[in-house]
């Protein structure tokens, strides 16, 4: 008979003692439990005793928390959390140098501990820490493990940044404008100088007024990536959080420095790999970057300012220079009119109402000038060879700008909100490698247009035809990630209207769901057997193993933890990690395990227990959907939260075809089609030797006859 489902087994150590081996009863008061422990071994005063994870992290178990124990769990009997804070309050104000260290270092270790951190801040443990580091006494260890102390307390959100004082910013920007300092300590400076400019506006204008754009970029040429990451952090803080009036500002600033070309040499092509959070970083700056055109993209022309009017009398100009101007109103407003009409405005008398609509407003005809005046021969050349077409087939230059404008907005999303989880990285390194990046990338895809637009043979009814055509050509050929604007141009070179359509065909043919009698039936013979090729795949990649983030940790200390399947399938091993490891995990160093005899289901997304507990993540819809937990008896879950889909899938999947039960995800479903459709190809190649696989029917019925032909072109 299986044990109750509120009674764990766990074992207790204590220092000096044999451990106690003990069935916890959950419904039992935690005070009452410890209270019997230290009775096994004759400790009095049990109320000042608490129990913590003796691996890991180490944290301590309250009345909250003693859900997540579960059999075989090792505790360890400790000193209270409000006693271990009181203790190491009065160390670290001890006079001796060597106690007030190793108390640091303690506390930067249980900082971590929320139920710790709560007591210690209760007794003013963070103004001792302040006031530590304002008297500029403490050097290298002592001043790292402060700081880290520090950083651990605040990011609780149990007290607020404003509380902050302007001495201690001054020495923590102290800290990073020093030109030789402990990476350590830089590291926690610039990571609490983050903190502040994203948790409080006041604390901003102080930051912004001790810490300047050159003192920042001098850290991104270091070969410190942690340094690098931790310095583009802070540069995007103080973007993210100016006024608007300070964006446009602190952007002409960074440019002068030469931010752009620094990253682009230190950073995305130095000689090591782009690590997880400087992707993320990257995307974000470059997400600021691109918002900055946004105010441009949502203003309006006004037909009566004559300066912006002005702008579109230059691309006449630029255009038709060599045209002598005639005399007399009317013949000049005639002449306008007709180049209006070659330059492909939609309205020919007053083209400025062309720029009336948002998106994309002005930003439109910022593009137009740029290419008039820095690519004046590309500009000519497009304007001309249109208007020397029959009028059918001219590409209309005015109009398809516009619309292209408005469409590479939507793409790279101007004026967007940030995608703030940190697996979001989808940065460009291109746009690092030009000061006009945005420029060039439309001179680059209005040159496409054109070409793509006589390669279709197209007229004015085929317009959008020819927009999503285009579309496509650019999405597909970002999804490179082109290293610059020449290689852009390379892989658009590569994808001419007949690649798009034959990878359109392509694509088509491997997701089709032919209707045809014979087809429809050849696909349910050989389904089954792809779907166990399938399935064989997801459990040998469930052995191989994978790793998985802790949820919670924050990216400056992420913590790992790996889990496989045995080979005998009988298995699922898994335990903690101190950083993601390069290759297979031996069965030797993970010490958890579970039999997949006592799994009981598998729940995905917000039925999951972690899910629900962590109010947080379920307004995080990436999170959500990469989240999945295994039930297993008595009534414990392992939660997972998958790196990617890709993850997500196979082992949602693999855990599925392990119980025996059905597989349903997206990706399942994609492979499956795939492979069916390889298959079918496979053997329609000779319609007349194709061998179903018999598979007796329950009633056994005339074999069919079908007369069709297969068309292979």
């Amino acid at each position: 008979m299986p044990p109750p489902s509120d009674i764990v087994k766990v074992a207790i150590e204590w220092p000096g003692a044999n451990a106690q081996l003990i069935e916890m009863d959950q419904k039992r008061p935690l005070s009452s439990i410890i209270r019997e422990v230290c009775d096994g071994w004759s400790l009095s005063g049990s109320e000042q005793f608490a129990l913590r994870y003796a691996d890991g992290p180490q944290l301590y178990i309250t009345e909250q928390s003693r859900g997540d124990i579960k059999n075989g769990t090792i505790l360890r009997l400790a000193i209270s959390p409000a006693r271990a804070a009181r203790q190491l309050l009065e160390r670290i104000q001890s006079h001796g140098i060597d106690a007030r260290l190793e108390a640091l270092k303690e506390l930067a270790k249980l900082s971590a501990d929320p139920t710790f951190a709560a007591e210690f801040i209760n007794m003013e443990g963070i103004g001792t820490l302040a006031r530590l580091v304002e008297s500029g006494t403490h050097f290298g260890e002592m001043l790292a493990f402060t700081l880290t102390a520090f950083l651990e307390l605040m990011d609780h959100g149990i007290v607020s940044w404003d509380l902050i004082s302007l001495s201690f910013i001054k020495q923590i920007a102290g800290y990073v404008n020093q030109p030789m300092v402990d990476v350590s300590i830089l590291q926690r400076s610039l990571a609490i100088l983050e903190s502040m400019v994203l948790n409080s506006h006041s604390l901003y204008h102080r930051v912004a007024q001790e810490i300047t754009v050159g003192q920042l970029i001098g850290h991104l040429q270091v070969s410190n990536q942690e340094i690098q990451t931790y310095a583009i952090a802070l540069i995007n803080a103080l973007f993210l959080k100016a006024p608007e009036d300070r964006r446009q500002e602190m952007a002409s600033s960074l440019a002068q420095k030469h931010l752009r070309s620094i990253i682009l040499n230190h950073v995305i092509r130095g000689n090591r790999p782009i690590k997880a959070e400087m992707a993320h970083q990257l995307y974000v700056l470059q997400v600021l970057t691109f918002n900055l055109l946004e105010e441009r993209m949502m203003t309006k022309m006004d037909p009566n300012d004559q300066a912006q009017r002005d702008i579109i009398f230059e691309l006449r100009r630029i255009a038709f220079d060599g045209e002598n101007d005639p005399t007399g109103t009317e013949k000049r407003k005639a002449m306008y009119t007709k180049d209006y009409k070659m330059l492909g405005f939609t309205n020919h008398v007053n083209p400025a109402m062309d720029f009336t609509q948002t998106p994309p407003g002005m930003l439109a005809l910022d593009n137009m000038l740029y290419l008039a005046k820095v690519h004046q021969d590309t500009y000519i050349r497009i304007v001309l060879e249109n208007s020397s077409r029959e009028d059918k087939h001219e590409c209309p230059f005015g109009r398809c700008a516009i619309e292209l404008t408005r469409m590479l907005c939507e793409i790279l999303q101007v004026g967007e909100l940030l995608c703030l989880p940190h697996g979001c990285n989808d940065y460009h390194p291109m746009f690092f490698t030009h000061d006009r990046a945005w420029e060039e990338f439309f001179c680059v895809c209005i040159q496409l247009l054109n070409k793509t637009w006589k390669e279709m043979r197209a007229t004015a009814e085929d317009f959008n035809k020819v927009m999503q055509v285009v579309r496509e050509q650019i999405t597909r050929a970002l999804a490179m990630k082109p290293s610059s604007i020449d290689q852009l141009k390379t892989k658009l070179r590569g994808l001419n209207y007949s690649e798009i359509l034959r990878l359109r065909q392509s694509e088509r043919m491997s997701q089709d769901d032919f209707q045809s009698p014979p087809i429809i039936e050849l696909r349910e013979r050989i389904q089954p057997e792809i779907l166990e090729l399938i399935k064989q795949q997801r459990l040998n990649r469930l052995c191989e193993g994978s790793c998985f983030r802790k949820l919670g940790n924050r990216r400056r200390q992420e913590k790992f933890w790996f889990c496989r399947l045995s080979l005998n399938h009988k298995v699922l091993h898994y335990g903690d990690l101190d950083e993601s490891p390069q290759g297979e995990v031996p069965f030797e160093l993970l010490s958890d395990k579970i039999p997949v005899s006592d799994i009981k289901s598998v729940v995905t997304g917000k039925d999951c227990p972690h899910m629900k507990e962590k109010s947080a993540l379920k307004q995080n819809k990436e999170v959500l959907e990469l989240a999945f937990s295994v039930l297993y008896d008595p009534d414990e879950t392992l939660n997972f939260v998958a790196p990617n889909k890709y993850e997500y899938c196979i082992w949602t999947d693999g855990l599925c075809a392990l119980l025996g039960r059905e597989m349903g995800s997206d990706l399942t479903r994609s492979d499956l089609d795939t492979l069916i459709s390889m298959e079918m190809k496979l053997r329609l190649l000779d319609l007349e030797n194709i061998t179903i696989p018999e598979a007796p029917p329950p009633v056994p019925k005339e074999p069919s006859s079908y007369n069709f032909t297969y068309n292979y072109s």
